[in-house]
């Protein structure tokens, strides 16, 4: 097979304030004409400075290419004036980026953008380009491609967005197509369809990729070979079978072990020892009919949450799975009264949540607390982290001085296993999962028996997720802590559950314990959210890609209710 792409040798530095970071360090490897290779590292491994490298698009200064060459097709572009590159980028070489929002002109609509490129590359008219942009469109699967055409970003979907990228990346017919990460910030179903998609167009053009990814479950079905970096280097490189059955490298294994699969059995989870003011015999958590409703203009309304029932044992993880817009987070954010419900009642100890005044909810606050999303954006960056953890001390008046407040802190930060000396610095001098530790700290620092995890994994690498994990298991056992967890990761919920409901246009549609939801689940639309999970295995995910998916719609569930079908595994009928 013919060599398309050759990097060798490259090294990529950062210069500023008489500082320099080595980003990329002697990186050498190649792609061939029709395959894919991956990239794979977790974040600050280099993967995408070397991708945007091969493209020309580090800003200079301060990146600086110190030594190496890129050559492509048989042409040294690594040297190549902007002008230059500027004839290649777009037409031979195409990127899609992970987060096609901030890649998209929000002022322009989205066919003239696809325009552009044709227009600019290939010399077409006015015409010629919207007829093309159509038919890419169409390719790439948006259906009304011409009345999409008329439209701007934001009136398309994450994963629509996502596809007219991939429209605009591949209008010219590129060689090579680099995709950053393309699925991070998707749901697991429109993740299959974009995998699916960019295979289905390789096989259609002969496209080479480099796809760019920290989760080896799509690397399994996508790839053909595999380059795994770490601080800039590479660890190890081999074709995708060898490095999923005999991985030479220790941060190889490191990966692959912390990735958990949906076909192994979960660990027991063991004894909870709860807190003394909690009755074991009743749930801690009750929602009844919960509902919550957002006015959309025009008379029209949206059931964000429509008449929930749940309930959560004391000392259980309760886990809350499904797509975007599905409901989950709006409901983890009722429970807590962060914001009010439309109707229905949450009671927690027996007490209602909702009928408290604010002197009755700061009080409750210190029995319940949230653990969120992005670490860095719920994390004042003007603030030490002492003051952060500190907050909360404060506010509830745990602490009698500043001793006894630091003292807590450093004994918080020791407990989510960071260091005390941790306290006197800044929320922007840590990594993302320490980030996520601190903010799991500052939610245990009022002594809380109810924890609401929302999304507290997404922003991680898998290695990170993993630890965050087990953190919080752990805590769970120490401190007897109960949770709901809510997350689009089907693997890692789970592993923590101990049941698991799902979520779909605001309703829970099916319930059941952890084990029994994942092997044996009874709800069609829980069955394609499952079917659509990678797992790390090439074998079983290249079978995948060959088959079509099951149809994930969003189902008209006004008139149904949640029945148990069997013991202690509920459907919505």
């Amino acid at each position: 097979m013919n060599k398309l792409l050759t990097v060798n040798n490259l090294h990529i530095s950062f210069h500023s304030n008489n500082e320099v970071f080595n980003a990329v360090k002697g990186v050498t490897f190649d792609v061939r004409k029709g395959e894919t290779l991956g990239i794979v590292g977790e974040s600050g491994s280099g993967k995408s400075v070397t991708a945007r490298s091969i493209m020309q698009l580090l800003p200079s200064p301060p990146a600086l290419m110190s030594d190496g060459s890129i050559e492509f097709d048989g042409k040294p572009i690594s040297s190549f004036t902007s002008n230059e590159m500027e004839k290649i980028r777009g037409k031979d070489i195409s990127m899609i980026f992970q987060d096609p929002m901030s890649s998209l002109n929000p002022a322009t609509k989205v066919g003239k953008q696809i325009d552009e490129v044709s227009i600019k590359h290939q010399g077409l008219s006015a015409k010629e380009a919207r007829q093309q942009s159509i038919e890419m469109l169409k390719l790439v699967g948006i259906t009304n491609p011409e009345e999409r055409y008329e439209q701007y970003p934001h009136e398309f979907s994450g994963g629509m967005r996502q596809r007219a990228m991939i429209a605009m990346a591949l209008a010219c017919r590129p060689k090579l197509l680099i995709a950053d990460e393309p699925t991070t910030a998707l749901d697991v179903t429109i993740q299959a369809q974009i995998l699916r998609l960019m295979k289905k167009i390789q096989d259609q053009f002969g496209t080479s990729i480099i796809l760019i990814t920290h989760d080896l479950g799509v690397v399994a079905g996508m790839c053909d070979r595999v380059v795994v970096m770490k601080k800039g280097e590479i660890v190890e490189s081999n074709t995708t079978e060898k490095i999923f059955s005999s991985p030479q490298h220790p941060y190889t294994k490191k990966l692959l072990n912390a990735l958990p699969r949906l076909d192994e059995k979960k660990q027991p989870k063991g004894t909870i020892d709860l807190p003394d003011d909690i009755d074991p015999s009743r749930p801690l958590i009750e929602v009844r009919k919960l509902k919550q409703v957002y006015p959309l203009g025009g008379g029209r309304t949206l059931n964000a949450v429509d008449s929930i029932n749940f309930s959560i044992q004391p000392g259980e993880t309760l886990g809350l799975v499904g797509e975007s817009g599905s409901g989950k987070s709006t409901t983890g954010r009722l429970l807590l009264r962060l914001q009010d419900a439309t109707d229905g009642e949450i009671l927690y100890k027996g007490m209602a949540i909702n009928r408290l005044n604010k002197k009755e909810l700061k009080q409750l606050r210190k029995e319940i607390q949230i653990i969120f999303q992005d670490p860095y954006a719920s994390l004042n960056p003007r603030m030490k982290v002492l003051d952060i953890i500190g907050h909360p001390l404060d506010i509830h008046k745990l602490v009698k001085n500043k001793a006894q407040r630091k003292k807590r802190v450093e004994e918080l930060l020791e407990l989510v296993g960071l260091e005390k000396a941790h306290a006197d610095r800044f929320p922007h001098e840590f990594s993302g999962g320490q980030r996520q530790r601190i903010g799991i700290a500052r939610a245990l620092a009022v002594n809380p028996k109810f924890i609401v995890c929302d999304e507290p994994l997404s922003a991680l690498d898998v290695s990170l997720q993993a630890q965050i994990v087990d953190l919080l298991k752990d805590l769970q056992k120490k401190l007897g802590l109960t949770y709901l967890f809510i997350a689009h990761d089907l693997s890692m919920v789970k592993h923590i559950s101990d049941r698991v409901g799902v979520m779909n246009a605001g309703k829970i549609i099916e319930l059941a314990e952890s084990e029994e939801l994942y092997s044996n689940p009874l709800h069609s639309y829980t069955k394609s959210l499952l079917v659509a999970v990678p797992v790390p295995d090439p074998a079983v995910e290249k079978n995948k890609l060959k088959q079509e998916l099951p149809e994930a719609a969003h189902y008209d569930f006004h008139h149904s209710s949640l029945e148990e079908v069997k013991p202690g595994h509920y459907v919505l009928t």
